[in-house]
C-alpha cells in the first residue's frame, strides 16, 4: 500500500488513479493529522507526500510531518514532491531520511518508476537474499568475468551491486583512482533490464563548460559557428540504456545545474532546437573526489549530490584487499601473454609477498601496469621478486607525456628497440630473445614505426 499525502484534492485524485492504473494499491489523505492517524494503524510500503501545504508555504509543515513519519516508520521509503523553485526543501527532506524527490510538473512514468524502484530497494534492504554467501559464486552467477577477487571486501561490493542492478536506481560509485569503478558500473548495466540497450561512457573530467551541452545533449547544424552537421548527444545515445558519468566531481558548477535539470526531468533541449526531447536513461556516476566535502566548500551542488546518491557503492583500495593480489597478478599475466602472443610466465611465490607489501596508490591500475611491464621487460619466463622490484623503481621515475604511468605500448617499443640494438638488428635473434615469432616481431616493428636494417 502506498500512502499519498497532499492537501490538493486534484493531486490526490490524479496520483491515486495513476498508481492504481499501474497496479499499485494507494490510499490518500489531505493533511498531517489524518496522515499520522492512518500511519499509527497501518504500515505502508511507501509514502508519497507534498512538501508544501497551504497552511505553511515555507515547507516547514512538510518537514515536520516527515520527521514524525520517520519516527513511526523509519524503514518505509518516502518520496517528496516539490517545485523546482523549492528544491532546497527536498534536499533538507533527504537529510531527514527521505529516499527521493520529484519536482513539479512531474512525468507520470517518472513517478511510477520512482515508486517501484524505492519499494524494491526497501525490500532488498529489509528482506533481500544474501547473495554474498560463500556457496554462491558471484562471478559465474552474474557473468562478472572482468572482476577478479575473492576477498570479503570485493564480495560485499559485488553483493550490493548485483542487488540493485535489476532496479532503475541512480548509483554513485566512489573510490580511489584505479579501483575499478567503470567495471562495476558496466557490471550493474549488464545485469539490469537495460542490458540489451546502450551503455554510454562519458568522462566529465575531459569536458569544458563550453562543450558540455553539445557533447551531452547534441546540437543542430548551424547552432553555432563550427556546427557544420547535426550531432547526437550522449543522453540521446543512451536512450533506453545506461549512461555512465565518470569523474562527476570534476564538473563545473554551471554544467552541474544543466545536468541536474536533465536528471530531474529526463528531458533536455538539443542546441539549436526549441523542442524538448525526452529520454529514458539510467544514470550511474563515479568519482574519486570527496563530494560531501566539496558540497561544504561550495564546489559541488548539494541538490545534485542528493539526486545522484540514491545508492552509494564505495570500492575498497587495493591496500584493503591484498588477499586478491595473487589472483589479479595471474589474471593480468595470462591476459597479456595471450594478447601479445608470448609464452606464459612462471611467477615465484615470494614475488606475491613482495607485491602485497607495496602501497599501490594507483590501486589495480598500477598493479596491472607493473605486472605487464615486468613481463614485457623480462628476458625469460621466470618472474621473481627482483623482476618486480626493478620495474617498480622504473615506474616511479618514468612517466609518459601526459604525466601518467608509462603505457604498455611505450614499454614494449622501448624493449624492442633495446633488443634490436643488442642483436645488431638481427631479426631472428631479437625475436627469440623476445619470445616472439619473426612475423610477430615484424608486425610490432611496423606498428611502432621502428626503423631497422633487414
Amino acid at each position: 500500500m502506498i500512502l499519498i499525502i497532499d492537501d490538493d484534492i486534484g493531486i490526490r485524485t490524479s496520483l491515486n488513479l495513476l498508481l492504481k492504473q499501474a497496479g499499485l494499491a494507494a490510499f490518500a489523505v489531505p493533511e498531517q493529522n489524518s496522515a499520522i492517524k492512518w500511519l499509527r494503524e497501518n504500515s505502508p510500503d511507501l509514502i508519497l507526500m507534498d512538501m508544501n501545504f497551504t497552511v505553511s508555504t515555507s515547507g516547514q509543515e512538510g518537514l515536520e510531518l516527515l520527521r514524525k513519519v520517520k519516527i513511526l516508520h523509519p524503514e518505509v521509503p518516502v518520496i517528496l514532491i516539490t517545485g523546482w523553485g523549492t528544491i532546497s526543501l527536498a534536499v533538507e527532506g533527504v537529510k531527514l531520511g527521505a529516499s527521493d524527490f520529484i519536482t513539479k510538473p512531474w512525468d507520470n512514468n517518472q513517478i511510477v518508476e520512482s515508486v517501484r524502484t524505492n519499494i524494491k530497494i526497501a525490500e532488498i534492504n529489509n528482506y533481500g537474499e544474501d547473495i554474498s554467501d560463500t556457496k554462491c559464486d558471484l562471478r559465474k552467477r552474474y557473468n562478472l568475468t572482468n572482476i577478479v577477487g575473492n576477498s570479503t571486501e570485493i564480495k560485499e561490493v559485488l553483493t550490493s551491486a548485483m542487488r540493485i542492478a535489476p532496479t532503475n536506481a541512480t548509483v554513485l560509485i566512489t573510490g580511489e583512482s584505479g579501483t575499478g569503478k567503470e567495471l562495476i558500473a558496466e557490471a550493474i548495466h549488464n545485469n539490469s533490464k537495460r542490458k540489451d540497450k546502450p551503455f554510454i561512457k562519458v568522462n566529465l573530467g575531459g569536458l569544458s563548460s563550453s562543450l558540455f551541452e553539445s557533447e551531452m545533449f547534441g546540437h543542430k547544424r548551424g547552432a553555432f559557428t563550427d556546427a557544420h552537421t547535426d550531432r547526437t548527444g550522449r543522453f540521446d545515445m543512451a536512450d533506453g540504456g545506461t549512461i555512465f558519468l565518470d569523474e562527476i566531481g570534476e564538473l563545473d558548477l554551471q554544467s552541474q545545474v544543466k545536468l541536474l535539470r536533465v536528471l530531474q526531468e529526463q528531458t533536455f533541449e538539443v542546441l539549436g532546437s526549441s523542442k524538448q526531447k525526452k529520454v529514458d536513461v539510467r544514470v550511474i556516476c563515479a568519482t574519486n573526489r570527496n563530494l560531501p566535502l566539496m558540497v561544504q566548500q561550495g564546489e559541488f551542488r548539494e541538490d545534485l549530490y542528493y539526486r545522484i546518491n540514491l545508492i552509494n557503492i564505495n570500492l575498497p583500495s587495493l591496500r584493503e584487499r591484498v588477499k586478491d593480489i595473487p589472483l589479479l597478478v595471474n589474471h593480468f599475466a595470462d591476459k597479456l601473454c595471450k594478447e601479445h602472443d608470448i609464452p606464459t610466465v612462471d611467477i615465484d611465490k615470494e614475488a606475491y609477498s613482495y607485491l602485497k607489501k607495496l602501497p599501490f596508490r594507483g590501486n589495480i591500475r598500477e598493479l596491472k601496469n607493473l605486472v605487464e611491464r615486468t613481463i614485457l621487460m623480462s628476458a625469460d619466463s621466470d618472474i621473481n621478486t627482483d623482476s618486480f622490484e626493478t620495474n617498480q623503481q622504473y615506474e616511479i621515475v618514468n612517466t609518459n607525456i601526459s604525466g601518467g604511468l608509462a603505457t604498455i605500448d611505450a614499454v614494449e617499443k622501448e624493449m624492442i628497440i633495446k633488443t634490436l640494438d643488442t642483436y645488431k638488428n638481427n631479426i631472428s635473434g631479437a625475436a627469440r630473445s623476445l619470445g616472439l615469432s619473426r612475423g610477430a616481431l615484424y608486425r610490432r616493428l611496423d606498428k611502432y614505426n621502428i626503423s631497422y636494417e633487414k
